[in-house]
């Protein structure tokens, strides 16, 4: 079969504009074949080449102490842990396959992240993942939930890697366009870190894992344009899952970088055989040649664009040293694994194909691969007029419940804040038994093996923040990450992102990108947390609307030693409750706005770096020094919110509280003080005689420290003088809540 002509039509349906197919012609010298258009479409694509975000993300803060790769040197962040160890994480996206084909694109999600840690040679020890869908109570969207979910556990867990902690987000701005990012974390020695670039002129270029098929085929393209009607017909762009393979593929990749074999290695994630080919070629300095007759195909008459762009899952790139080939077919016939030779290092500096003979591609690497000639643009920015509206909104102006009792059970069982096991009960939490703390805590806890020391890791964001004020909603979703470590008993060491937005060609689109980009780079500066690489997604959009804009954070921190593990959980009667931090009269953009008053409005509350760094501090050294049995970071919900979940202990062990709130608050109105999502501000938990070391050491740090109350044995919470609910009925509202939403899923599929 001939292949098709070049057509102003081919073109855009490339995704190429008229001056990037000019650029390409300038390039080659020439008209390109129809597989170099191919290459170059999904090379060029957004997904593959930032080019609508790399100018902004340069700004971000990308060095630091612990760094050991400059971000996008590598597929993976990598930070020194010491001991000879390091740590390798990253963070991506897979939202539009998980739109159209929730279950294989949240797992092939799941399988793509995990095989960029893995082809670094290190092992993965954890996945964290952050989900947001439309309102619930839609049942496509319940459909979405629930497909997203099993996708996600069910590939962790045949995989065998923990899954320790994550975000299930719900808001109608999702209800088109779900985000589903998943993040991994491994741990490699330093002196195994693999490259993957292809440095060695001669070296045998060979493709190992699963065969390839026609899955997946322009995925990148796919994930490089909104979501239409038209978009449940790209099902064949969704790629298909096979967790059992990819768990022999990790063990033959470790091996072989083990057994020094290896020049360069890199995994076939978006645009497959292209992707890595071209950006291992680049990074070496060097060309590739390949001969896709060679590569194995599981289906008849595959063409060479199809071959090229395919993007079937669990495969990886090999640049084999010479002499060492027949050890990597030994070991990947050990391992059950498909091992072929498809082509050869080389001088040229250039990407070349053959087929049966004839050339199909040749493109200087360099137009391919990002840092080269690949297109840069900075587009076009215009603040929304809405912004200023909704700011203006002045929530307090709104009347104060009737019953604040009533107003927290509304509130916990809102689907954003009830209770989350029927979503991480799906989720293997304790596989590989290093696991110290997992779901549902302010951060998962994994313990490093042969070390006294734990890492912490926690994913977070707030869309709705962002939508309202996209700098300061970034800055805040960085200083929450930092939070939740430091209530772990971590220190916050550097920062991952998946940068979620709509139609970089809509100013005002662009110019929520850019707001966070630089909220995002100025709260990693304050904190000392460099950013190591992560992921854009952009043309988050469905035909009615675009998604909030959501920079999704993944930050990881370091435990000195496994005895500061903390938790959020009280831990005994009788002990006393604090809260760290100043309080105000802040009510704007909260759960308690959204649920109780169904609004999304007012100004974001305010953050300042260097209160939000004593509060930090505080916490951290009264953890180091033994005085605190328990810490949580004050969010989403505000005060009364996490009182309640501070009396949720292991177990299913309910504690009740006593707590005067009449004294010390001012000139506060209930529900500000009691559902407002104040920032830097931590509860905390200790035992009496600890108090005033606590208060003097507040004091001493221009750090305010309000005592609240004391952890009880009856089933009362009493927030004197607003709340006296009992502990059950408050846990079975926020127990009961979404298992209710998502049994109408299987009450449907069962009919």
């Amino acid at each position: 079969m001939s292949d098709p002509t070049i057509t102003p039509a081919l073109i855009a349906d490339h995704g190429l504009s008229v001056e990037e197919f000019d650029k390409i012609k300038s390039i080659l010298g020439r008209e390109p074949t129809y597989a170099e258009l191919g290459v170059f479409s999904v090379m060029w694509s957004e997904h593959c080449s930032y080019k609508n975000s790399i100018v902004l993300l340069k700004t971000l803060p990308r060095e630091g102490s612990c760094m050991l790769a400059k971000a996008g040197e590598e597929n993976a962040g990598v930070v020194d842990w010491g001991n000879g160890l390091a740590v390798v994480f990253k963070i991506e996206s897979h939202n539009h396959p998980s739109a159209v084909e929730p279950y294989q694109g949240a797992a092939t999600g799941v399988g793509g992240i995990l095989r960029d840690i893995f082809t670094m040679g290190a092992r993965p020890i954890a996945v964290l993942d952050s989900l947001r869908f439309g309102d619930p109570n839609n049942p496509r969207v319940r459909y979405l939930v629930d497909g997203v979910v099993r996708g996600v556990g069910d590939y962790g867990n045949c995989f065998g890697v923990p899954n320790i902690g994550g975000e299930t987000i719900f808001e109608e701005a999702y209800t088109g366009n779900p985000l589903v990012n998943a993040m991994a974390i491994g741990i490699v020695r330093t002196d195994k870190i693999a490259k993957a670039a292809a440095s060695l002129t001669g070296a045998p270029v060979m493709i190992i894992g699963s065969k390839t098929g026609r899955d997946g085929i322009h995925g990148a393209t796919f994930a490089s344009e909104e979501l239409s009607e038209k978009s449940e017909g790209r099902r064949p762009q969704v790629q298909i899952g096979d967790p059992f393979t990819e768990k022999l593929l990790l063990e033959a990749t470790l091996e072989m970088i083990d057994a020094d074999l290896l020049v360069g290695i890199q995994d076939m994630g978006a645009a497959g055989i292209t992707c890595s080919c071209s950006e291992t070629a680049f990074r070496g300095g060097k060309g590739i040649h390949i001969d896709t007759a060679r590569v194995p195909v599981r289906e008849l008459g595959m063409t060479p664009y199809e071959i090229l762009l395919s993007e079937s899952q669990e495969r990886m790139l090999a640049i084999v040293r010479p002499g060492c080939q027949g050890d990597v077919e030994r070991i990947c016939q050990k391992w059950q694994l498909e091992a072929a030779p498809i082509g050869v290092v080389t001088d040229s500096g250039r990407f070349t194909v053959d087929h049966d003979g004839k050339r199909q591609v040749d493109i200087p690497a360099d137009s391919l691969a990002l840092g080269g000639r690949v297109p840069q643009y900075k587009r076009a920015e215009r603040r929304p007029e809405y912004l200023d509206q909704l700011a203006a909104f002045d929530p307090l102006t709104l009347p104060v419940p009737n019953d604040c009792g009533e107003a927290l059970k509304r509130l916990l069982a809102s689907p954003n804040l009830a209770d989350k096991t029927w979503v991480y009960r799906q989720y293997d939490q304790s596989v590989r038994t290093g696991t110290a703390v997992g779901p549902g805590m302010d951060a998962g806890v994994v313990r490093i093996r042969k070390t006294n020391t734990a890492l912490a890791a926690v994913i977070d964001g707030n869309g709705r923040y962002c939508y309202l004020n996209p700098r300061r909603g970034a800055q805040v979703a960085v200083a929450e990450a930092a939070r939740n470590l430091v209530c772990v008993g971590a220190r916050p060491l550097a920062v991952t992102n998946c940068l979620n937005f709509g139609n970089p060609h809509k100013p005002e689109m662009y110019y929520q990108f850019a707001e966070c980009v630089r909220g995002m780079g100025d709260a990693c500066r304050a904190f000392g947390t460099p950013v190591t690489g992560g992921n854009v997604s952009f043309y988050n959009e469905d035909p009615s609307r675009a998604v909030f804009p959501t920079p999704t954070i993944g930050m990881i921190g370091k435990i000195e030693d496994l005895a500061l593990i903390t938790t959020a959980d009280f831990k005994e009667a009788g002990d006393g409750v604090a809260l760290v931090g100043a309080t105000k009269n802040e009510l704007g953009g909260s759960e308690y706005l959204k649920v109780i008053h169904n609004a999304v409005a007012g100004s974001v509350p305010a953050l300042e770096f260097e209160a939000e760094l004593r509060v930090q501090r505080f916490v951290a050294n009264a953890i180091r020094s033994g005085w605190i049995r328990s810490a949580h970071d004050c969010s989403d919900g505000g005060l009364a919110v996490t009182l309640f979940e501070s009396c949720l202990g292991p177990d299913d062990r309910l504690w009740g509280l006593d707590a005067d709130l009449s004294s010390g608050n001012g000139n506060l109105r209930p529900d500000a003080l009691l559902f407002g999502e104040i920032q830097s501000r931590i509860v905390i938990s200790f035992e009496l005689d600890a108090r005033e070391r606590l208060q003097a050491a507040a004091a001493s740090d221009g750090v305010p420290f309000w005592f609240l109350g004391r952890v009880a044995s009856h089933d009362r919470f009493r927030l004197h003088p607003y709340i006296d609910e009992s502990i059950g009925g408050l846990r079975a509202a926020h127990l009961n809540a979404f298992p209710a939403l998502m049994d109408e899923v299987k009450a449907a599929t069962a009919a």
